[in-house]
């Protein structure tokens, strides 16, 4: 059997990682690797696109854009089933919860990278789906109704 516990696959949002078996919680699943990289050299590959840059303090960033970094494939969500965590100036990746086989393992990105990375409304997380749809729903039922009132008080004035 394969050393690692996931493979990368298609998602909804592109790629992502999936688990090949069930993930237990708190285990370990990746390493965010790259190059340990200064605030300013942050800043400038940031400005040219990169979006593969994790910020582990004010003066130390990795730079997650090499393909060899598997974590990189984590997907965000606004109701994940991992975590990253720091430990010895190193990032990992790690369950919150029991995962299932062929499920998409996603983190919480943070607020700074949903707000001016992917913005509130274009995130294609499960959760933020079902909640548009809902509204969607709601607004066009809302519509509905509003055009019945109008029917019926047109056919009331006549």
């Amino acid at each position: 059997m394969s050393r690692r516990s996931f493979r990368i696959g298609r998602s909804v949002t592109g790629l992502g990682l999936f688990a090949l078996r069930p993930i237990r919680t708190r285990e370990r699943i990746a390493e965010y690797k790259g190059p340990r990289i200064g605030p300013k050299e942050a800043l400038r590959r940031e400005r040219r696109g990169n979006r593969y840059l994790y910020e582990i303090n004010p003066r130390v960033t990795i730079d997650g854009s090499p393909r060899s970094n598997i974590a990189r494939y984590a997907n965000h969500s606004c109701n994940p089933n991992a975590e990253t965590y720091t430990y010895g100036g190193q990032v990992f990746i790690r369950a919150m919860r029991k995962i299932k086989p062929d499920e998409e393992i996603t983190y919480d990105y943070g607020n700074d990278y949903l707000k001016h990375v992917i913005g509130r409304s274009h995130c294609k997380c499960s959760r933020c789906r079902r909640r548009r749809a809902r509204k969607q729903r709601e607004a066009r039922a809302l519509k509905k109704r509003r055009m019945a009132r109008r029917r019926g008080r047109a056919r009331n004035t006549r």
